[in-house]
């Protein structure tokens, strides 16, 4: 490098500066990932309140639909709001099957809730008698915890009697375990409780029913009210006969004190469908010249023909049947009418 006469070389230009890179420091850093996680844990925060509020409707719906179990003490639970459409509950109680059920809840535990209502402060039992009898042994048998509460589904308290009704034998029905005079007498007693008549309710309790179905229960309906708890084994008397008996009685008005009164003597289910057996084969059948016993003044009576009900009163000819009557020609059921009251107009 040349020097001038001063001994010194120009002055060489500084190196032009680097770029300077800037760091987070630790404090800035930090900042930052507070504020990250503060803003992940509030959007976490909203959306966990969101299903919060979702999980606590469905839960109220469920529970409004009567979908949620709950646990509750065996002695909170009362039976004696509806009667049991079985007949003789002891037996039950006492039978080889009840004795699988318990079986079963020991080794395995209640695998079926039972359904109840509230009722002032308690809870009444819509359905599962058997599982809740079974707990009552059990608990009384063993004195374990374990059998001291019952798994149940609560229902809505606002239903009616007879949707009561409807939802306590639907379970029975579809199992089929159910003979004939127990689901007569579940419409019977709807209907004193009610103030209706048990032949109509028939229809609208067991609805699901075939209609076929539903004209022999109508039939031990009648049978049932007819002998007036004259019939000692009503759960074993077979469809069959107790139709054929219930058809006889409606066809011959009168014979049922009679009949009450061979049922006196009868002290086994084999005795009384030999007895109900021999009163079809003594009673004779009504003949196109048989005239009618004469009737005992009444303000009322009922009979059947066929699948039609006829009720008489002063005044008043009633006829419930399955047909559509609307669908009938005006003329033709003009005619049939008419035919009706000239024959009523013979001496």
């Amino acid at each position: 490098m040349s020097r001038n006469k001063f001994g010194f070389g120009p002055i060489e230009e500084p190196p032009s500066p680097k770029s300077r890179r800037r760091e987070v420091g630790p404090m800035g850093a930090a900042v930052r990932e507070a504020a990250g996680s503060l803003s992940e844990s509030t959007e976490s925060l909203v959306e966990q309140r969101r299903q919060n509020a979702a999980d606590a409707k469905a839960w109220r719906n469920a529970q409004d639909a009567g979908r949620v179990l709950i646990t509750i003490p065996l002695d909170s639970v009362r039976t004696d709001a509806l009667p049991r459409d079985r007949l003789d509950l002891d037996a039950v109680a006492t039978s080889d099957e009840m004795e699988e059920l318990k079986t079963s809840i020991r080794e395995r535990g209640q695998k079926e809730p039972i359904e109840v209502f509230p009722v002032d402060g308690a809870y009444q039992l819509k359905k599962g008698w058997r599982r809740l009898t079974a707990l009552r042994q059990l608990q009384a048998e063993t004195g374990g915890e374990r059998f001291s509460e019952v798994v149940a589904r609560v229902a809505d308290d606002g239903a009616s009697r007879i949707d009561l009704y409807i939802d306590m034998v639907e379970e029975n029905v579809i199992r089929e375990d159910l003979s004939f005079a127990e689901m007569a007498q579940v419409a019977i007693t709807a209907a004193q409780e009610e103030g209706q008549d048990a032949a109509e309710l028939v229809n609208r309790i067991y609805a699901s029913l075939h209609k076929m179905k539903r004209s022999y229960i109508r039939s031990f309906v009648f049978l049932l009210q007819e002998l007036d708890d004259g019939l000692p084994f009503p759960k074993a008397l077979s469809r069959n006969l107790g139709v054929d008996v219930a058809r006889r009685l409606q066809s011959a008005p009168g014979q049922g004190a009679e009949l009450r009164g061979l049922l006196a003597s009868v002290t086994s289910a084999e005795d009384q469908a030999a007895v109900l057996s021999r009163f079809l084969e003594a009673t004779p059948k009504a003949g196109p010249e048989a005239k009618p016993a004469p009737r005992e003044k009444s303000e009322k009576y009922e009979f059947h023909v066929g699948r039609t009900k006829v009720t008489a009163r002063k005044g008043e000819c009633r006829i419930l049947s399955e047909t559509d009557f609307s669908s009938i020609d005006r003329k033709r059921l003009q005619r049939a009418i008419e035919a009706f009251d000239a024959v009523l107009s013979q001496e």
